[in-house]
Order: C-alpha cells, then sequence, then structure tokens
C-alpha cells in the first residue's frame, strides 16, 4: 500500500483514482475545480481545491510525505510541466507525469517527472494489436522489444504436450499462463497438454511473437 497524490482529476485522472483506492492505497486529489473531486469523496483519503501551480499551494500538501505524486494534466502542457517541476523541487520521492506527445515526454522527464506515462497512445496500440488479428486478445509492452500477448490455442497444438511440441525452442517465447474464463493457471508444466479451449499468456520478443502469429496462420 502507498500513499499517493494526484494532481488533476480528468476523466484518466478519476479511472486511475478510482483503480488505485480499490488496490488499498491511500490517495489524496487535488484539483482547482471542485465538481471534479465531488465524486471522489467515498473512495479518497483526502481532497484538496487549489490551483497547483502556486508553490505555496503545493507545499501545503506535505510533498515529502508521499510515496508518490502523479500529474494527470493532459489539456494544459505549461501547467503539467510546472506542477511536475515544482513536485520534485519540493522533495516529491517519485514523480509520474501524463503525456500525448513525445515532445511532452522530453520536456517533462528533463524537468522532474521520474516516468511518463502515455494513456492515450497505450490504448491506441493495445487496441490496434487485438484488431490485427482476431486470435489476440490482450497485449502488454514490457519493453520496446518484450511484450505479453494473450492468444487463443491453435487447432495444431490440441491435444499435445509443451514438451512434445519443444514450444520454447520452436517458437522462442514463453508461455507464462493458460486462461480459462477469469480462471488462470501460471506456468504451465512442461507435461500441459492443449486443450483447444484455453487462452495462452506468451512472452518473448516482439520479433518471435509476431512470427508465431503467422507460423500459425492467426493473422489476417
Amino acid at each position: 500500500m502507498k500513499s499517493i497524490l494526484m494532481i488533476g482529476m480528468g476523466k484518466f485522472g478519476h479511472r486511475l483514482c478510482r483503480e488505485l483506492c480499490r488496490m488499498g492505497n491511500e490517495v489524496m486529489v487535488a484539483d482547482c475545480d471542485e465538481n471534479k473531486l465531488e465524486d471522489l469523496l467515498p473512495f479518497v483519503t483526502s481532497a484538496k481545491i487549489g490551483d497547483c501551480t502556486k508553490e505555496e499551494v503545493l507545499r501545503s500538501f506535505g510533498i515529502g510525505n508521499f510515496d508518490m505524486c502523479i500529474v494527470c494534466i493532459g489539456t494544459n502542457f505549461q501547467n503539467s510541466l510546472e506542477i511536475t517541476s515544482m513536485l520534485k523541487e519540493l522533495g516529491a520521492k517519485y514523480v509520474v507525469s501524463k503525456a500525448n506527445r513525445d515532445i511532452h515526454a522530453k520536456f517533462l522527464l528533463r524537468n522532474g517527472a521520474d516516468e511518463v506515462v502515455y494513456p492515450d497512445r497505450d490504448i491506441a496500440e493495445r487496441l490496434a494489436v487485438s484488431l490485427s488479428s482476431t486470435h489476440v486478445f490482450d497485449y502488454i509492452e514490457l519493453t520496446d522489444d518484450f511484450s505479453i500477448y494473450e492468444i487463443s490455442t491453435a487447432e495444431e497444438w490440441v491435444g499435445k504436450s509443451i514438451k512434445e511440441m519443444n514450444f520454447r525452442v520452436k517458437y522462442h517465447v514463453s508461455i507464462l499462463a493458460t486462461k480459462e474464463g477469469e480462471q488462470m493457471s501460471l506456468l504451465p508444466s512442461a507435461d500441459y497438454r492443449f486443450r483447444g479451449d484455453e487462452h495462452l499468456m506468451i512472452i518473448g520478443e516482439q520479433k518471435h511473437i509476431r512470427q508465431l502469429l503467422k507460423e500459425i496462420d492467426f493473422t489476417e
């Protein structure tokens, strides 16, 4: 459980705040618009109304007491940049800032952000991956080169075991888990036999996963 300060409660901030609270974190939210805070009051530890571009407002929050500060402002880059920079100057331990463009991310990282997130870009990339193949259900990019894919089981695998297929050597990817509905079994043994109705969570380099999808004719 972490103590988190969130600044800028737009749509992205709302969704992130609710998830952080659901996971048991202590969250304080801040925005200059009181209306954007009202529906979050039942979930958060506290809520503050104020102009966070002013140093005295940020200072009053006790920035050094939070494990993490998240700047969720996406519509006004200047405000996001100023707040990010001031948070670091006031002793923030870790600052995460939202960016909409690569150039924004570069400036944010140079001016105090420890991490930058691109929610719109990430959603677009995941949607593009899932729409490009009828057998890809989800996608998580770990780095520029490595990803996790949720895929369906190929007909040619059904009845065979991971060991019999020499899966890791053949495809150069690893099976992290099998998934049936909401039930997930992590790290299946080499004797696991594919059933056909399960999904597979595979991890590997992008180039190897794409090659796998081509070889088993998953792509359109």
